[in-house]
């Protein structure tokens, strides 16, 4: 571990400690535990299987993209990898699932790490695309004071969401002026924007690829799919606890919480995601120690099922055997 990422990880357990204490500062702990206690599991279990729904949706989505260089990929095929990938992102530092999805698979899925990375850079701007129009159609109907509560308008998350839009489905519409800005960067910073160009040049390749009949309609059809189902997780985990009085408000701390994990955090985003899913649910009157018990329960639900399945892929299907073929593959090459 270099010293930059001992930095970013320093600040991250920081930053978790710091917002975890600004919950704990303010909890009846027994108003707490008697939220807790009356949960309405038959909502848990609607909420797992809007969970499975949505996770189903992201699977496909990806097998859609992978399908592109791998014709014929199964969904399972893919299923995999991806749980396993989001498991390593619960536990481990510095988004290490991420690399594991890249690297680990490619004799599995058969297809190479730069295509998965691609598939990678696509599905993180999908998801941002929803992300976007959720927080401004929740501010909206929710008739939040939007520039006070986000920090912007719901007319800005919009059109940003539409200049995301544009650029995945018309992306040779956007070259020029992405080329442009990298050219402008290089001049005045050569190494940074030689690097940038590669990158910039990369990702407009790969969306001209996926944005080709009409594909990438489909993918964001099952983008919209698989966060409306993650909405309900939300909804359904508000409606387990009798103690909230909007429940629906879930459906504003599923945008809010979400963009919280950007914050620099421990894996499995511990405090950064549970601060903002508070403050998104007592913005509808719900009192702070019902908004903590549904942080809990949603944090919860959104973080064991996808360890658990990841990480009883890789102990069924253990990375040894992609590294003992991928040694084999290359004495046959060398032969």
């Amino acid at each position: 571990m270099n010293s930059k990422s001992l930095v970013r990880l320093l600040l991250g357990a920081l930053l978790a400690v710091l917002f975890t204490w600004l919950i704990v500062r303010q909890i009846d702990w027994h108003g707490l535990v008697a939220a807790l206690a009356a949960t309405q599991y038959a909502w848990v279990l609607a909420a797992l299987g809007a969970f499975c729904v949505g996770y189903s949706c992201r699977i496909a989505r990806w097998r859609s993209m992978l399908a592109k260089d791998v014709p014929g990929i199964s969904w399972f095929t893919c299923a995999g990898p991806l749980l396993a990938s989001f498991a390593a992102n619960n536990v481990l530092p510095f988004r290490a699932g991420d690399v594991l999805r890249a690297f680990a698979f490619n004799s599995r899925l058969g297809t190479t790490s730069g295509t998965v990375l691609a598939t990678l850079f696509v599905e993180r701007l999908l998801d941002l695309l929803m992300v976007l129009v959720l927080l401004g159609a929740a501010l909206t109907a929710f008739s939040l004071n939007a520039a006070s509560f986000a920090g912007v308008g719901a007319g800005f998350l919009f059109a940003l969401a539409l200049a995301i839009f544009g650029v995945l489905v018309f992306p040779q519409a956007f070259s020029p002026v992405a080329r442009g800005v990298t050219a402008l960067i290089a001049h005045f910073a050569p190494g940074i924007g030689e690097k940038l160009r590669a990158e910039v040049n990369k990702g407009l390749a790969t969306l001209a690829h996926l944005a080709k009949g009409g594909s990438m309609l489909r993918l964001v059809g099952w983008s919209l799919t698989a966060w409306l189902a993650e909405g309900f997780v939300f909804y359904f985990a508000g409606l387990a606890l009798p103690d909230l009085i909007a429940p629906q408000a879930g459906w504003l701390a599923l945008p809010v919480g979400t963009l919280a994990t950007l914050i620099p955090s421990t894996p499995g985003y511990v405090g950064t995601f549970d601060y903002f899913t508070v403050h998104a649910m007592t913005a509808l009157a719900n009192s702070t120690v019902a908004a903590t018990a549904f942080a809990l329960v949603v944090h919860l639900l959104l973080w064991l099922p996808p360890t658990i399945l990841g990480g009883l892929y890789l102990v069924v299907n253990p990375l040894a055997r992609d590294i003992r073929a991928a040694k084999e593959q290359e004495r046959e090459e060398e032969q």
